[in-house]
């Protein structure tokens, strides 16, 4: 009986039988990751290249309101030449003491509009929101990226499994998911920040557009005279 203990102890037959359980366990393993790994990276691929292009689009299409709206928080050249008509005008009719000795100068006086600068100030964090969304997403994708080129490594079966598993557990520990899904918040935020913009900014414009209109029937009115 102690001979045949002996003989099984020296045996490898015991090991071999470990070892396949342990390379059956990892191969499943991989298979398993695979099929995660592959839907994990396709949705969240997906989710960031939806980001990119809403963002993208939205930016240009706020940046352009922006520059249209720039004029209002600079005084405008036009009303120092109206002025200037004006005045000569009125020397050429000789109303001299209307007219007055020095030449006028509206830009001296003009300030921006406390609207202005408002419209301004929350288009630019609607903008700054929506670039920092665009900005999360390239390194969301980059970190996929990365992921999905190097979650293995080289080794054995053993070893690739066990890497890509501490690197899946780091995407896990840095909260990944909940900073990804953030992204569509911030958009969100960012386009009902101009939506808000909206209202005020025809309102600014109808109301440049009539001063404008009202300036020529003026100017007009001076010529004729």
């Amino acid at each position: 009986m102690k001979q045949v203990l002996d003989i099984l102890q020296d045996s490898t037959i015991a090991s071999k039988i470990g070892k396949d359980k342990r390379s059956r366990f990892w191969g499943v393993y991989k298979r398993v990751a695979e099929e995660h790994d592959g839907e994990f990276l396709e949705r969240y691929t997906t989710d960031m290249d939806i980001v990119l292009i809403f963002s993208g689009l939205f930016s240009a299409v706020s940046t352009g309101f922006i520059v249209a709206m720039e004029s209002n928080l600079s005084h405008d050249p036009s009303d120092t030449t109206n002025a200037l008509l004006k005045q000569l005008v009125q020397i050429g009719l000789g109303n001299l003491a209307e007219a007055g000795t020095a030449p006028v100068d509206p830009g001296s006086t003009w300030s921006p509009s406390a609207l202005a600068v408002r419209i301004q100030l929350v288009a630019y964090a609607s903008l700054s929101m929506s670039l920092l969304a665009a900005f999360g997403a390239v390194l969301g994708k980059q970190w996929l990226g990365y992921y999905k080129s190097n979650r293995y490594g080289r080794g054995s079966e053993e070893e690739r499994g066990k890497r890509r598993q501490e690197k899946f557990d780091g995407i896990v520990t840095w909260y990944f998911d909940a900073v990804v899904q953030c992204f569509p918040v911030i958009l969100q935020i960012s386009l009902l920040l101009f939506e808000s913009l909206l209202e005020p900014i025809c309102g600014t414009t109808s109301g440049a557009s009539r001063g404008s209109s009202s300036q020529r029937r003026s100017l007009d009115f001076y010529s004729i005279r």
